[in-house]
């Protein structure tokens, strides 16, 4: 997945999610009050270099491009996003800064330091934190799909605090927020924006049934996201039929 112009495809999206499962990140929730403590501040679409100079083991990722798809990435959900609220006559504010961390409570949100492997939207301090170093890692081994899965599915939880959206279980949220990723990316497919390589929504929803709750986690759990069936029908669900599908309105 890239930009129009010129930009690279993704690797099999077949293992995009499954490697999430595996780095046991968490693509959504983090709605909790907070504002980031370090590192410093850094304002959206520009996130930090992750630290090193070197390339994935075929040698067609480097660094350099997971800055810039990352730059991409956010850069395109701040425009989807400015252009969605101003068709329903509203003035869109981006989300406020986008940081990377590198250990174990190194950020904090709500007074809880945000563990590694984990991508999370933070609603006082209104950003988005991101374990950098598990995000290259999956860049490296799956393309730069996860970023544009990962900022739109974070991206959409900052939209919902701003259209005040506020669901009484986890599992309502994060269904939502997977429509809306969905959605976010479809659009950006159909106008031509993105480019998705043949083959790979096939791939994408192989993917997306590694990442369901266990089968024996209640639905009504605090941290509960859906059953694989039913993150794959959400994601898709906005993918296929835009926002109409996502039930903001």
């Amino acid at each position: 997945m890239g930009e129009k112009a010129g930009r690279r495809r993704p690797g099999p999206l077949a293992g995009l999610l499954v490697a999430l499962v595996v780095a046991a990140g968490c693509l959504g929730g983090g709605l909790d009050q907070g504002e980031p403590e370090q590192p410093g501040p850094r304002r959206s679409g520009q996130p930090a270099s992750p630290g090193a100079d070197s390339t994935r083991a075929d040698g067609t990722t480097s660094v350099a491009e997971f800055k810039q798809d990352f730059s991409d990435a956010v850069g395109i959900a701040e425009r989807y996003w400015t252009d969605r609220f101003r068709e329903s006559g509203k003035q869109f504010q981006p989300i406020r800064r986008v940081v990377p961390y590198t250990r174990s409570g190194e950020v904090s949100c709500g007074g809880e330091g945000l563990p590694r492997n984990n991508a999370v939207y933070c609603s006082a301090g209104d950003f988005i934190a991101y374990d950098v170093n598990w995000s290259v890692g999956a860049f490296r081994q799956v393309g730069d799909a996860f970023l544009f899965y990962l900022l739109g599915h974070e991206y959409a939880h900052g939209v919902q605090v701003r259209l005040g959206i506020r669901y009484n279980f986890t599992i309502q949220q994060e269904l939502q927020a997977d429509c809306m990723a969905g959605a976010y990316i479809g659009d950006n497919v159909r106008s031509g924006t993105l480019t998705l390589a043949e083959g790979d929504l096939d791939e994408f929803r192989e993917g997306l049934l590694a990442v369901g709750d266990d089968p024996n986690q209640p639905w009504f759990a605090e941290g509960s996201h859906g059953t694989a069936e039913q993150r794959t029908d959400s994601f898709f669900r906005g993918y296929e039929n835009s926002l109409d599908a996502c039930g903001l309105g």
